[in-house]
């Protein structure tokens, strides 16, 4: 409670006036002030604050322990260094007070010569990052895997979701690609053939909220019409019987608008893989996918080959992107032959084996 004496409130007893009181203590040092004006700027050690003010670590850091008792810095620690800036949580009255304070400040002889002397230490930070791109950029690539792992790139990628799209993992395997993008899509259905594959996949998701894994078929997939917004299909398609018939089927569970991922390999003629481990198709060529998508309902389809990973034996690889049209999807008439078997045929001397 305040009591009032001729009109008057007790300052003494007002906590938020008490507040000010303690700050206009601690600014009342040119040295803290002028540890202010770097720190609303710049974040900065307490060793390069030294270099700045010309001062000892020993005052620097007393002055900083003045301004964080009274609620000036935000202190963040990185490994054994402390780094301090001005607190962007003041609330009004310490703002309104700083500002009345810094536009004194600013202007005075010392604090330009701390202006200068801080655009140096900046650069001789920035300078140290430089050196080591310098050394280590011949073998950045190599020293990136071994910190963060060769699928570092790839957790970036899935931010590009809002967050909301219900996103279908067609033919997911063990659940690699569904965790990665589990986090960011608002609800995610992940379907394999295999109940092998799908064994790992669950352990694998087990815990992921809004995740949810189907046993089924590309060609018959168990979803409902419109049921995704994105559907993705990685490294999958080449073990369709009939990859016309199974886009006709993922156009089916797309909302009109919804887009299609597709990641597979270009046209090759390592034969053998389809003894050793059970590949349908050798790779797609453009012409055959696009022919396939825009009969299943698709349209602005774009495809890009991928550049070769050094560190991979197989063939290389495509993406592929489309989005589904609003209508009925027609069967490619070319997409099998009359057993119900891909057409071979119509891959001409591709199927030899180049080895």
């Amino acid at each position: 409670m305040y009591f009032r004496s001729c009109g008057y409130m007790d300052i003494a007893t007002d906590p938020a006036r008490a507040s000010v009181l303690d700050r206009l203590g601690s600014l009342a040092d040119e040295t803290r002030t002028r540890i202010l004006l770097l720190l609303e700027g710049s974040e900065f050690t307490v060793s390069e604050l030294c270099q700045v003010v010309q001062l000892p670590q020993s005052t620097v850091s007393r002055h900083l322990r003045i301004l964080s008792r009274d609620g000036w810095l935000a202190v963040r620690s990185e490994g054994t260094s402390r780094h301090y800036r001005l607190s962007a949580s003041l609330d009004a009255a310490a703002r309104s007070l700083w500002t009345a304070v810094r536009e004194e400040l600013s202007a005075t002889p010392a604090a330009r010569e701390d202006r200068l002397r801080s655009k140096s230490v900046l650069e001789a930070r920035a300078e140290r990052s430089r050196a080591f791109f310098s050394t280590e950029a011949g073998r950045w690539d190599s020293l990136r895997r071994e910190l963060f792992g060769g699928r570092a790139d790839l957790q970036l990628l899935p931010g590009l979701l809002e967050g909301t799209e219900r996103v279908g993992d067609l033919g997911c395997g063990t659940g690699q690609l569904a965790r990665l993008l589990a986090p960011f899509a608002g609800e995610l259905v992940a379907v394999d053939r295999s109940p092998q594959m799908l064994d790992l996949a669950r352990e694998r998701l087990r815990g992921q909220a809004g995740v949810r894994v189907e046993q089924g078929d590309l060609e018959a997939l168990p979803l409902k019409d419109g049921s995704l917004d994105v559907a993705i299909l990685s490294l999958v398609l080449h073990y369709v019987v009939d990859p016309a018939r199974a886009l006709a089927e993922v156009h089916r569970t797309l909302r009109p608008g919804g887009r299609i991922l597709i990641l597979d390999m270009q046209r090759h003629q390592r034969a053998r893989f389809r003894e050793e481990m059970g590949h349908v198709w050798l790779g797609f060529t453009p012409a055959e996918l696009e022919g396939w998508l825009e009969d299943a309902g698709f349209e602005a389809i774009r495809l890009v080959d991928l550049p070769p990973d050094p560190e991979a034996a197989g063939p290389l690889l495509f993406s592929l992107r489309g989005r589904s049209r609003k209508g009925p999807s027609t069967m490619h008439p070319t997409a099998v032959n009359g057993s119900g078997q891909p057409d071979l045929e119509r891959r001409g001397t591709d199927d030899a084996d180049s080895n």
